[in-house]
C-alpha cells in the first residue's frame, strides 16, 4: 500500500530519456527553424506523456521529466540573479568521458528574482490530475562547490560568510515561490555530498585550499537555513548523487564520511540515497538517520543500463537496510533519473519503463 504523501514507497528521481519530437525541436530551435513558442508547445505535448506515461506505472508522483532542460543543474542556475553561465576550459570529468564545457559564475549579488521555471512547475501542476507533481532542482551546495571561491567575484562577495547567507536566502526564496506556485513536493539534487564521500574528490577540495569536513558543515547550515519556515505541508527531498552523465559516474565511496553531518543534522523531509552498485557502500550510515519522520528513498534500481533486477534481491536488500533505519521509513526509487542530461543514460525507452514498473511492483508487495 502506497503512503498517502511524499515521498511515497515507490518513487522516482526526476529526468526521463528525451523522445525525438524534442530533440528534432531543440535541434530546430537552435538552428533558428522554430521560435520558442513552438518548441515550447512541443515539450508541452511531450510532458503530458511522459506524465501519463508515469501514472500508467502505477507511480503516485509524476514530474515532467526534465524534458525543458539540457542539464539538471545549468538550466536553473541560469534562471538566478547574479549568475552567468560560462565557456570552460574543459567539461566535467566523468569516468571515460567528458561533459560540454560548461562552468558557472557567481557575477552579482544572488536571488531568485521571477524564475522561469517555475512556469515549467505551474504547467505540470495542470496536468498531473491525481498524482502529486514533484519539482527537482539542484541544491544550493552545487553552485558553490564545482568552481568554489575562484568562480564567486570577489568585489561582490569578498567574505564567503555573506555570499553563503545569500545563498541559502536565495534557496529558501525558491521553495517560498515554488510552495505559492502549488508545489508541495520539492526535490533538491545534490552531487556534492557524494563527492565529499570520495578520496580522489576529498583531495582535490584539500588541493585548492578547502576542507572537506568543514565543507559538509557549511554546506548543511547553508540548506537548513534555506529550510527555515518551510511549510509543514510541504515536503523537501535531497537526492545525493554520485554523477549521472551517459551511464557514466564521478565519485566512489559509502557514505560513512558525511552521514553524520548529513543524516544527523539536515533537516530535509526524504534522503534519495544512490545503493545500485559497490560503489555506493553498505547501509551502516543510516544508522545516523533520524527516527521517525525522516524518510530514506533506496535507490537499488539502476537507471545506468537496461538489465531489470531480480525483485528477490531487491527486497533482500530492503530488509538488511531495514537492519539501520526502520522498513516505515524506507522507500524504493530508481537510483537516479534516467537523463540527468539531455544525451540521457545507454538504455531505451522500453527498458526505462520496465525499470519503473519493477519499482511500483516491488513497493507494492513489500509495504
Amino acid at each position: 500500500m502506497s503512503q498517502p504523501t511524499a515521498p511515497f514507497r515507490a518513487d522516482i528521481v526526476g529526468s526521463f530519456l528525451r523522445p525525438d519530437s524534442i530533440k528534432h525541436a531543440r535541434q530546430q530551435f537552435a538552428e533558428g527553424a522554430i521560435d520558442a513558442t513552438t518548441l515550447r508547445a512541443v515539450e508541452d505535448e511531450a510532458i503530458l506523456r511522459v506524465v501519463q506515461h508515469q501514472c500508467d506505472c502505477g507511480l503516485n508522483v509524476v514530474t515532467d521529466g526534465e524534458f525543458r532542460r539540457a542539464w539538471w543543474h545549468f538550466d536553473f542556475f541560469d534562471g538566478l540573479q547574479g549568475v552567468e553561465r560560462y565557456d570552460s576550459d574543459q567539461g566535467i570529468q566523468f569516468n571515460g568521458v567528458q561533459t560540454k564545457a560548461h562552468g558557472v559564475r557567481v557575477t552579482g549579488k544572488l536571488g531568485f528574482g521571477n524564475h522561469p521555471m517555475l512556469d515549467d512547475f505551474r504547467y505540470l501542476k495542470s496536468i498531473s490530475g491525481d498524482a502529486v507533481p514533484k519539482m527537482t532542482i539542484p541544491s544550493p551546495s552545487v553552485l558553490h562547490f564545482r568552481g568554489g571561491r575562484k568562480d564567486i567575484d570577489a568585489t561582490v562577495y569578498p567574505d564567503l560568510t555573506e555570499y553563503f547567507d545569500d545563498l541559502a536566502t536565495t534557496w529558501r526564496d525558491a521553495i517560498r515561490a515554488f510552495y505559492d506556485a502549488g508545489c508541495r513536493y520539492l526535490q533538491l539534487d545534490d552531487t556534492v555530498w557524494a563527492y565529499l564521500c570520495s578520496d580522489e574528490q576529498r583531495q582535490q577540495v584539500r588541493e585548492r585550499g578547502d576542507c572537506p569536513d568543514e565543507l559538509a558543515k557549511i554546506y548543511a547550515r547553508v540548506l537548513n537555513k534555506a529550510l527555515e519556515g518551510k511549510p509543514a505541508d510541504l515536503t523537501i527531498g535531497l537526492h545525493v548523487c554520485r554523477g549521472n552523465f551517459r551511464s557514466t559516474w564521478i565519485s566512489s565511496g559509502g557514505y560513512e564520511p558525511v552521514a553524520e553531518v548529513l543524516f544527523g543534522s539536515v533537516n530535509v523531509d526524504a534522503f534519495f540515497l544512490e545503493y545500485d552498485n559497490d560503489r555506493s557502500g553498505d547501509f551502516q550510515p543510516l544508522r545516523f538517520v533520524r527516527p521517525g519522520h525522516q524518510q530514506v528513498v533506496l535507490g537499488l534500481i539502476t537507471t545506468k543500463n537496461g538489465e531489470l533486477e531480480n525483485p528477490q534481491g531487491v527486497k533482500a536488500r530492503l530488509a538488511e537496510a531495514a537492519q539501520f533505519v526502520a522498513k516505515e521509513q524506507i522507500c524504493l526509487s530508481p537510483q537516479c533519473g534516467f537523463a540527468s542530461t539531455e544525451e540521457g543514460n545507454s538504455l531505451s525507452e522500453s527498458q526505462q519503463w520496465q525499470k519503473v514498473r519493477l519499482v511500483t511492483e516491488i513497493a507494492a508487495q513489500v509495504w
